[in-house]
């Protein structure tokens, strides 16, 4: 598993910190945000001209650009973020589900959104990866396992976030063994509560928070996921966090990931 960090988390600072303190705080990797509002780091907006100086920083600080974060379902905002990705080489673009829980009206829809942006993606010969998400159409397994049927695409993949299958009720542990054979990114943080929302972005670092994450990364092993391990902390730009702040949460939570990866013999 290569070990990396959503860029968001840096959300209130420049891309070239961003990747900086990623490297400082010892991951293997990045995932650049293309999240409006949250960030000014891949704005896809100006990718051709932003995708030199990615370039440079991936390789100045040793960095694999292992996926990027695009919300958004418009297909033409989806297009940009593909043909981005295969110029910077960024092979995974992930993305929300989108629709409303238990809306049975609204899944049919959800389902030819994401199937055709699967089949975009198969054409620019990246991947599509969507995640259960609070409030969403896909938020817990059995709507996971309803869009891995539904959706056959090879480029479309799940992105798992423990946090958001806690927050549905779920053991994370049993859920990732129930949907990894689809499993091609996974997103993870820590969550204290099963409130809506995450929490702070300080108890959204791996091992402040309720998640058996050893045991979650421990199912990753034994099924030979080799893809990325994505920490997504969000709310430090909201939220006024330092610099610093940031560092302490992103370098703890690396720690923690290298231990669980210790823990289950995977490094």
């Amino acid at each position: 598993m290569k070990l990396g960090a959503n860029s968001v988390l840096f959300g209130a600072f420049d891309m070239e910190t961003a990747f900086k303190h990623t490297a400082m705080s010892g991951y293997d990797g990045i995932e650049l945000s293309a999240i409006d509002g949250m960030s000014e780091h891949l704005v896809l907006a100006r990718w051709r001209e932003l995708a030199p100086e990615i370039k440079r920083l991936s390789r100045e600080y040793g960095l694999a650009l292992l996926a990027m974060e695009q919300p958004r379902q418009d297909p033409q905002v989806m297009e940009t973020a593909f043909q981005a990705a295969v110029e910077i080489g960024i092979p995974i673009i992930n993305c929300g589900p989108g629709g409303k829980s238990d809306d049975v009206e609204l899944w049919p829809k959800v389902i030819d959104s994401l199937g055709s942006l699967a089949r975009m993606a198969e054409k620019y010969g990246v991947t599509l990866c969507v995640k259960a998400h609070v409030g969403g159409s896909v938020y817990n397994t059995p709507t996971t396992l309803q869009a891995m049927k539904e959706i056959a695409s090879p480029a479309f993949g799940i992105d798992m976030d423990p946090s958001h299958i806690y927050r549905a009720g779920e053991n994370p542990v049993e859920a990732i063994a129930a949907v990894i054979s689809r499993v091609k990114h996974v997103h993870i943080r820590d969550c204290k509560g099963r409130q809506q929302g995450p929490g702070s972005p300080a108890n959204q670092a791996n091992g402040r928070g309720d998640i058996d994450l050893v045991g979650y990364v421990r199912v990753l092993h034994e099924h030979g996921y080799a893809g990325p391990l994505d920490l997504e902390i969000i709310g430090a730009k909201a939220q006024g966090y330092t610099l610093e702040q940031c560092v302490v949460i992103a370098a703890e939570s690396r720690g923690h990931m290298q231990a669980c990866l210790q823990a289950c013999g995977a490094r």
